[in-house]
């Protein structure tokens, strides 16, 4: 067998890891920030019913414009979109991937804030776009000046922002992604992929995309309507974006049933979210109780938290996971990250954790 090595790849992704959250599928899983709440049986039933239309014609090709659901979605973020500003794929994953395929590339730079998702920086590397670390604030803040101290330092093409930031829940005020925007002329994305989990109030990118055609803003399905396995991504922008993308997408890329799916799931948009309240509650309680077991929990507007104050984090990982119980060790000192999941399974996470000795394993 040849090994990896002798293969004739690339020189830039040499050396280089893919993604490896860990998939151990046990009794209570809070490591990839899933939504824990199950699809609700009506809303399930519709959608099998909008598959089994879909099957009837599978022998064709589907919309290559997925046209419904690009008009589904503009209707679901409103901010007076329109389905010509929209555009969705396999994931918010395969969109960033095309934005950077038609905007980065060899030659072209990426400036971002880790920590933070850990697939922008492999998507880049995959895309051969450079990947340019920037310095945050303190509490893992992006004040406007630092961005865009950032951005005269390095002249990026593009520049990322994640609000709520993935793994540490902080939002990216608006002031900071305006202010981006206005000190470069390259693409400034926005992936707001937990924006339905930030408080009630809270702003959104959405409201800054009028007379920014730079501006990108992406969400998913994955979280908030728990759709993660159906591979649902999207983005809203000026319409010249979205002609952009058409550029490097494979043809037909989302597939009818992909399409049935998801129209399916945003026609039912009340009773797909009607689980948000209660994973917001969670999260806040996992904030107080963390504390109060001696970690240093960070505010999140996320469906999950990033707690500090771990001794070994590994130890405290694996612990976990011999109980059924798998959060995520994201590489960051005497940091763990646990998602907020259903009450039963917040509770069993908590009093799993609260039984650790913490002489050995516990907070620090």
């Amino acid at each position: 067998m040849t090994s990896f090595d002798e293969l004739p790849i690339r020189d830039d992704l040499r050396g280089l890891k893919p993604y490896g959250a860990p998939q151990a599928h046990v009794r209570v899983e809070l490591n990839v920030n899933e939504n824990t709440h199950p699809v609700p049986a009506d809303v399930v039933d519709d959608i099998m019913r909008r598959i089994h239309v879909a099957l009837g014609t599978i022998n064709r090709y589907p919309d290559r414009e997925f046209t419904a659901l690009r008009e589904a979605l503009a209707g679901y973020l409103g901010h007076g979109l329109t389905a010509e500003n929209m555009w969705a794929a396999n994931g918010s994953n395969e969109v960033i991937q095309q934005l950077l395929q038609a905007f980065g590339g060899p030659g072209r730079s990426v400036l971002a804030f880790p920590p933070t998702y850990s697939m922008h920086s492999i998507i880049a590397a995959g895309t051969g776009t450079q990947w340019i670390p920037a310095q945050r604030d303190a509490e893992f803040e992006i004040s406007p000046a630092t961005a865009v101290a950032a951005i005269q330092a390095h002249q990026p093409d593009i520049v990322f922002f994640c609000t709520p930031n993935n793994p540490t829940g902080t939002p990216v005020s608006v002031e900071t992604i305006a202010a981006a925007y206005d000190a470069t002329e390259g693409i400034v994305f926005v992936d707001e992929a937990y924006a339905e989990f930030a408080p009630e109030g809270e702003p959104t990118a959405l409201t800054l995309l009028e007379g920014r055609p730079r501006l990108v803003i992406s969400r998913t399905m994955s979280k908030a309507f728990a759709f993660a396995g159906a591979r649902v991504g999207y983005l809203a922008a000026d319409p010249a974006v979205a002609d952009a993308l058409r550029l490097v997408r494979l043809p037909y890329h989302l597939s009818a049933l992909t399409q049935a799916a998801a129209e399916g799931a945003l026609a039912h948009t009340p009773a797909m979210l009607a689980m948000v309240d209660d994973i917001r509650g969670q999260r806040d309680r996992l904030v107080r109780e963390l504390a109060v077991l001696g970690y240093t929990p960070y505010p999140s507007s996320a469906n999950f938290v990033l707690f500090g104050g771990v001794r070994d984090p590994q130890d405290v990982f694996d612990k976990l996971l011999a109980q059924g119980i798998i959060i995520r060790d994201i590489g960051l000192p005497h940091h763990l990250r646990v998602t907020a999941g259903t009450e039963a399974e917040t509770t069993e996470f908590l009093d799993a954790l609260a039984a650790l000795d913490g002489s050995i394993n516990g907070a620090l």
